[in-house]
């Protein structure tokens, strides 16, 4: 179920880029409006992209939910801090398996 939510949910992440970037662009007073001409009319273009974008990113925060409640569903609510302890204080050695020299070779205090 959830990898079929993920996908589901990475092809609207793709359409939704896809439709955005179809959109003509504004310019931004930059004065490099989006070309003219098209398939469709301006506004007809305008308007179908528009909502293509609103139910794509409606369809996009919905997956987004619902991927995070099967998240917090399959979550078993313990922390990493509660894990027994894996580490041991075992000797250091060396690569070939005799002890280390505890004493430093740099003095640390005089």
């Amino acid at each position: 179920m959830e990898t079929i939510a993920l996908v589901v949910h990475l092809l609207l992440a793709l359409a939704l880029i896809g439709v955005v970037l179809m959109q003509r662009s504004e310019g931004g007073a930059l004065g490099i409006g989006g070309g003219g001409g098209g398939l469709f009319s301006a506004r007809g273009t305008a308007n179908a992209l528009t909502r293509a974008t609103a139910v794509l990113g409606t369809l996009f925060l919905a997956s987004s939910l619902f991927l995070s409640i099967l998240a917090g569903q399959d979550s078993t609510g313990r922390s990493i801090f509660d894990a027994p302890e894996v580490a041991q204080d075992l000797p250091a050695t060396n690569i070939d398996g005799s002890p280390v020299d505890s004493t430093p070779i740099v003095p640390l205090a005089e």
